[in-house]
């Protein structure tokens, strides 16, 4: 077995592309939004909190970031039953809310976006529209 292997990194370029896709479909929408893209160790490489953002929403958008990227599937999708256990065991940093969408590209996650201050919905559809921003990510 090898002592290393070759590693995809979403650089901050993209992370900025996102970021711009993410806001200006969070405009179209009419719904301001805050918008945190991570690394695939959850660090923070960009974030917004829009004019008329909600201030709670931006710890909300980067726990969703980590969220997906920990856990390399979008936030959302967990059983109700482990939510609340998962949130204890993790001192609050891990959730399930909708809007946290990990970035997977050619079957690596290199990082995640996370999204607050709309509806789970908007938030989830804003993501997404971040991911699309970039070339060869999935989309989910």
């Amino acid at each position: 077995m090898p002592d290393y292997v070759p590693h995809l990194k979403l650089t901050h370029e993209g992370a900025l592309k996102m970021l711009a896709a993410g806001i200006a479909k969070a405009q179209a929408m009419g719904q301001p939004q805050c918008i945190t893209i991570v690394d695939d160790g959850g660090h923070l490489l960009a974030f917004v909190r829009m004019d008329g953002a909600r201030v709670l929403s931006i710890d909300s958008s980067r726990k969703k970031a980590m969220s997906a990227a920990s856990g390399r599937t979008p936030t959302g999708q967990m059983a109700a039953a482990n939510e609340l256990k998962l949130a204890l065991a993790t001192d609050g940093k891990v959730t399930n809310l909708l809007g946290g969408v990990p970035v997977i590209v050619d079957g690596h996650t290199i990082g995640a976006v996370g999204v607050g201050s709309g509806t789970g919905e908007q938030d989830l559809e804003v993501a997404q529209a971040a991911i699309a921003a970039l070339e060869g990510a999935r989309a989910f």
